[in-house]
């Protein structure tokens, strides 16, 4: 066994962290309702998941790459029409997208019934990218394209303009 499995010692770091049913920060963008299940406080920032609520025909951002994070999302119920360059790929219940560093995307709720997604952020950086979204929603100001934009520079990532 090696050495270090042999070891007694209780391990330290963050503790245990539970987020029951209707608990956890929600961030409200739009027709879209976040709910911040782990922002990376208890994961050393390695990992962030968020659960979202898209309502029915509910667009996405502007395609974007992410330059320092992997985002994952786990469609829990309804259908997401994600966009990656120039392909479409609509996601039912049960699918898993994984978008790794520089790939442009995007994702949207086309149909009539509302779309749950579980998405994940690895590091967990790009939470605090919804939370800067929701504060000049708060604020009053408009969302606008720029505003948006500015944002997403803050965290490593750009719009896809060659593609739009």
């Amino acid at each position: 066994m090696p050495e270090e499995a042999k070891t007694s010692e209780p391990q330290t770091g963050p503790a245990l962290s539970v987020v029951g049913p209707g608990e956890g920060e929600t961030i409200v963008l739009g027709t879209t309702r976040m709910r911040v299940l782990e922002d990376g406080s208890h994961t050393g920032h390695r990992l962030a998941i968020t659960e979202s609520v898209l309502a029915p025909h509910t667009q996405g951002p502007p395609q974007h790459r992410h330059g320092l994070h992997d985002e994952g999302f786990y469609v829990l119920s309804g259908t997401i029409r994600f966009t990656v360059g120039g392909e479409d790929h609509d996601a039912t219940t049960g699918t898993l997208v994984m978008v790794p560093p520089g790939t442009p995307h995007t994702f949207a709720n086309l149909t009539d019934q509302p779309a749950v997604l579980l998405s994940t952020f690895t590091p967990d950086l790009y939470v605090q990218y919804f939370r800067d979204l929701h504060d000049v929603l708060a604020d009053g100001r408009p969302l606008t394209p720029q505003a948006n934009i500015d944002a997403m520079s803050r965290y490593s990532t750009e719009p896809a303009t060659d593609l739009n």
